[in-house]
């Protein structure tokens, strides 16, 4: 296994803030071809995600892309490590995980995924994307429910 540490850790400090940054980030482009590239471009930048946790254990039910993801509580913070074999959807992972990982699990759960849709990533995706990015946001709240 890799020495190096395949969970997010968060740019900012609070769930909220990303959610603003990331909105900011978006905004900066004018049409949704050019916030297409920068979503791939932040998956390509998420920390390598161990091959072998790219099983069915790991993997989150009801994407139409395979998608794995893990979390481990440590030091009272949830952690989150995920990736995806499609471009698009591992930067819909990178931006889940900028929001939720390095949070406590109460920031998780008071942190409702309606920034998604706030943010117009869900009416810019496919219906099966967008099912698919709903089904990783509930993938984070169970974790975080669990650890609470």
């Amino acid at each position: 296994m890799s020495t190096t540490d395949p969970f997010v850790v968060p740019e900012e400090d609070s769930a909220a803030e990303a959610i603003a940054a990331i909105g900011d980030e978006l905004a900066v482009f004018d049409d949704w071809m050019e916030r297409y590239g920068y979503i791939i471009e932040l998956g390509r930048k998420l920390p390598a995600f161990p091959a072998d946790w790219a099983d069915d254990a790991h993997r989150v039910p009801g994407c139409q892309s395979q998608v794995w993801m893990e979390s481990r509580l440590q030091d009272g913070v949830l952690r989150f490590a995920g990736a995806s074999d499609a471009a698009i959807v591992s930067g819909l992972v990178a931006l889940l995980l900028r929001v939720y990982s390095g949070r406590t699990p109460q920031e998780v759960l008071a942190t409702d995924p309606v920034f998604l849709k706030e943010l117009g990533l869900l009416e810019a995706l496919s219906t099966n994307r967008g099912n698919g990015i709903a089904s990783m946001a509930r993938a984070v709240q169970k974790a975080a429910a669990e650890a609470a």
